[in-house]
């Protein structure tokens, strides 16, 4: 079974393409993470894998099925998303229970009747204690904010995950426990992710595959040893020595 195909997909804004003419694959149950300076595209194309934006040409596969253009709820649930900024996706009249239950009971994950039990399972997956239920966004600190945002988009059991900026938000060390979540999430549920940073160590941490963007146009998909072994453009060459290096501490990069 395939992961998810993007082809020959172009958004245009007037005269302006923010992305022309992307192919992607997304392997199963592989991180592919998606690096290039501000404005290269990057979000568009988050946007478009999510639904959120229809481009004007291209298509989309998951699991060799065209998705439609106007995706049917089951499409919907299949391709979630974490946003940058859980302060703007995360409801602040809403408490935790409620903005988990709303996306479980839209997508008939659970009967209404185990909502409860299934929200507290979700804030044990993230480390978060299961009184948090009753309380509100503002209650909690950037990164938990961040960690309820990614428990909602798992509880519906998608197959991928767009992650979008999802640590830049943060401190470094909530940085760190994040990414470390993240990973653990994605070792317990089966999930092709397309991981969006424009930190190349964040991309080293959780990527299988790295692909380079630049002014809407993909110019660089590698194994990622092989990206940070040798970067095979100029562009990929120069965003890796923009890096501050550590003597001693990461080597690697």
């Amino acid at each position: 079974m395939t992961g998810l195909s993007i082809r020959d997909v172009t958004v245009a804004y007037g005269g302006f393409r923010a992305l022309d003419d992307v192919t992607l694959e997304l392997p199963l149950r592989q991180t592919v993470g998606l690096v290039g300076e501000s404005g290269s595209g990057k979000s568009t194309l988050a946007r478009v894998v999510a639904g959120l934006i229809v481009p004007q040409t291209g298509t989309l596969e998951l699991g060799g099925r065209p998705l439609q253009r106007r995706r049917t709820r089951e499409q919907r649930k299949k391709i979630q998303m974490v946003f940058q900024n859980p302060d703007a996706s995360l409801n602040p009249k809403l408490t935790v229970l409620q903005q988990l239950s709303e996306a479980l009971l839209f997508h008939r994950i659970v009967p209404r009747q185990h909502v409860v039990d299934r929200c507290r399972q979700l804030l044990a997956q993230i480390h978060i204690d299961a009184d948090a239920l009753d309380r509100y966004p503002h209650e909690f600190s950037g990164g938990q904010r961040q960690r309820i945002a990614m428990a909602r988009a798992l509880g519906v059991e998608p197959d991928v995950l767009v992650a979008d900026e999802p640590t830049s938000a943060l401190d470094v060390s909530v940085q760190l426990s994040t990414l470390g979540l993240f990973q653990q999430v994605k070792n317990d549920q089966p999930l092709t992710v397309l991981f969006i940073s424009h930190d190349l160590g964040v991309i080293h941490a959780v990527s299988d595959v790295v692909a380079v963007m630049r002014r809407g146009v993909l110019v660089e998909v590698s194994p990622k040893d092989q990206f940070f072994a040798g970067p095979q453009t100029d562009y990929g060459r120069n965003l890796l020595a923009a890096v501050p290096r550590i003597p001693g501490y990461n080597k690697e990069l």
